[in-house]
């Protein structure tokens, strides 16, 4: 079990990393709240990693925060809950906002994300209420990721991280020209952001 990567921030294609540890590259993927606030690349990374194992894959999922990775593993008990569905909901909603959902009872605010049914948004509720402790960040202080050096379509990168966070592409288009709108010189991570802010809850 690999329960915890420390190299260096290879590559950032959203929700796919890449990190070198020691000449070899691991290939992780990351909950968009992780992402906002990764170093540059280049520089050291740390992230606290769970290894999902299928017939099929044997998938990396990396968080900044252990607090993070647990409530992955959380999610991921919850019947028809899986690792794709769990890293989406962390990518839309943070800790405290799930928590505040939960709380509320915010069925909409769940179902919004791709993949999650209003019974799975039920079934997250119930299953949560008594588990998640208050001990996340406020919902909307989260840091930008760093842009990259080079020039590249930003918009076309921000459709493409919310399509394999599980969007339809029309929905992602329209969400990202949303998001072009109300900072037409935004990057892509900050065009990801402002795209994931509009479907969380007030």
């Amino acid at each position: 079990m690999i329960g915890r990567l420390s190299g260096t921030l290879a590559a950032v294609q959203p929700p796919l990393l890449l990190v070198d540890v020691q000449g070899v590259g691991y290939e992780v993927l990351a909950p968009m709240t992780t992402i906002f606030e990764l170093p540059q690349l280049g520089q050291a990374v740390q992230l606290h990693t769970h290894l999902a194992v299928s017939e099929t894959a044997q998938t990396l999922y990396g968080f900044i925060r252990d607090a993070d990775r647990q409530l992955f593993r959380t999610l991921i008990k919850v019947n028809g809950v899986g690792p794709k569905m769990a890293l989406a909901i962390l990518s839309g909603l943070d800790g405290a906002a799930l928590s505040r959902c939960v709380a509320e009872d915010n069925v909409a605010a769940l179902v919004k994300v791709p993949g999650v049914g209003k019974k799975t948004a039920e079934r997250l509720i119930i299953e949560l209420r008594d588990k998640l402790a208050p001990q996340f960040g406020d919902a909307n202080d989260i840091p930008l990721m760093a842009a990259a050096a080079p020039k590249v379509d930003h918009a076309g990168e921000a459709e493409s991280a919310l399509a394999a966070l599980g969007y339809k592409p029309t929905e992602a288009t329209k969400m990202v020209a949303k998001a072009s709108k109300e900072q037409p010189d935004a990057d892509s991570a900050t065009l990801i952001r402002l795209a994931l802010k509009s479907m969380a809850p007030a």
